[in-house]
């Protein structure tokens, strides 16, 4: 078969002899080949040669403040949820420079390093991190200022996205209308049916890869069983949110209710429930650092001992940590609950503002990775239903510390 009969939008089938064909296509076009792999007891995103490196046969078990792995052997390449990375370790790494300066005969001599990324293909993003790669692309290219970086390495991306047939009791996607299934954002997708995978087609250069690997022409009830994959767990996730209603004992899958949220939250800047979650809060960072949207970065210069040569090196930053709200005043934020508040306030209220649409995609990883399992859903679905002000008081008090 010949990609010249596999237009965008049509579907294929292959089987994992052509997975890794697609692999090896992806490196012999100059491509570095990234997707899940299984280390130090998580499944993150690894450079990948071989299948046999995909965490087949694993499934992870997530809740608040809980992730754990378990082998089964029925589970197959991707019936993992994600993990504690996201694709933007990638696209905005945790630390890289700036700007390097150089004196030479006393004379200061400043140049941006040059960014020539190899072209990157991600293999296994889902639809929660396809919706956060255009929140990303929104705030970091969208504006008046862009990111060159970032830039640079967008424009090499290559994505082979994958349709979830699970999810984690801590996914909340089909609430922010970001999955479970994967609708736009991709080069190829690709849905685990039988061990086999029907392919779709996402754009001309996914046709292009496609070119040279053995693909068949799906049967008609093979492409019904994909869309039948995504369409049976979101009605899934749908029922399991209304169970957990009901019966406490019921596994519970997370909702978030986006009705007038950014009005509910910034009408609620006292409400007492700020206070109560900073009794828990360790304003650690994880949820910032596992968050495939957040973008706060901060900026120092790094000198070397002779002081002839400085870099101006950028790192992730978090707003729970009292440098972040620094200014020549002081700290702003100085409690828990102020920094606990600006975070929530804008990822799910003023980020509408500032880009027209929510920081938050439903992935989960905030409530995962939190070491005290405080989930974002309780704590508006607390503001929404309890609105009274009997600890307005005392919240107030806390706040303005």
């Amino acid at each position: 078969m010949s990609a010249k009969h596999a237009p965008v939008g049509s579907f294929l089938t292959i089987g994992t002899e052509q997975l890794q064909a697609l692999m090896d296509v992806l490196k012999a076009a100059g491509y570095r080949t990234i997707g899940p792999r299984l280390m130090d007891s998580a499944i993150v995103f690894g450079d990948l040669d071989k299948i046999e490196q995909l965490p087949v046969g694993y499934l992870d078990r997530q809740d608040g403040g809980s992730y754990r792995l378990e082998h089964d052997d029925a589970a197959g390449y991707f019936d993992h949820v994600v993990g504690p990375q996201s694709l933007k370790r990638f696209l905005y790494p945790p630390g890289e420079t700036l700007l390097e300066s150089v004196r030479t005969n006393g004379q200061w001599q400043m140049k941006a390093p040059t960014i020539e990324p190899k072209p990157i293909a991600v293999i296994g993003l889902r639809a929660c991190d396809l919706h956060a790669l255009a929140i990303q692309d929104k705030v970091l290219l969208g504006g008046p200022y862009v990111d060159p970086n970032y830039e640079a390495r967008r424009e090499n991306l290559f994505i082979v996205a994958v349709n979830c047939r699970r999810a984690a009791p801590t996914c909340f996607c089909h609430s922010m209308n970001a999955g479970p299934a994967v609708d736009d954002g991709f080069d190829l997708a690709l849905t685990e049916v039988n061990r086999n995978f029907v392919v779709e087609i996402g754009t001309p250069k996914g046709a292009e890869i496609m070119f040279d690997i053995d693909w068949l022409p799906p049967a008609r009830n093979e492409i019904d069983e994909a869309q039948a994959v995504v369409t049976n767990l979101k009605a899934e996730m749908e029922s399991r949110e209304r169970r957990s209603h009901g019966n406490r004992e019921a596994p519970r899958q997370r909702y978030l209710n986006t009705s007038s949220i950014h009005d509910l939250l910034l009408e609620n800047l006292e409400h007492h429930r700020w206070t109560e979650v900073a009794r828990r809060c360790l304003a650690c960072g994880n949820c910032t650092m596992v968050c495939p949207t957040c973008f706060c970065a901060a900026v120092e210069e790094v000198s070397d001992l002779s002081g002839e040569h400085v870099r101006r090196e950028r790192a992730w930053d978090s707003c729970f940590t009292a440098e972040h709200s620094y200014m020549n005043t002081g700290t702003v934020r100085k409690s828990t609950a102020s920094r606990y508040r600006q975070w929530l306030t804008h990822k799910l209220a003023t980020w509408q503002d500032q880009f027209g649409t929510s920081g938050c995609v439903g992935c989960g990883r905030c409530i995962t990775w939190c070491p005290v399992g405080i989930d974002l859903t309780e704590e508006v679905a607390a503001i929404r239903g309890s609105e009274d002000s009997a600890g307005a008081k005392e919240a107030r008090a806390v706040l303005a510390s």
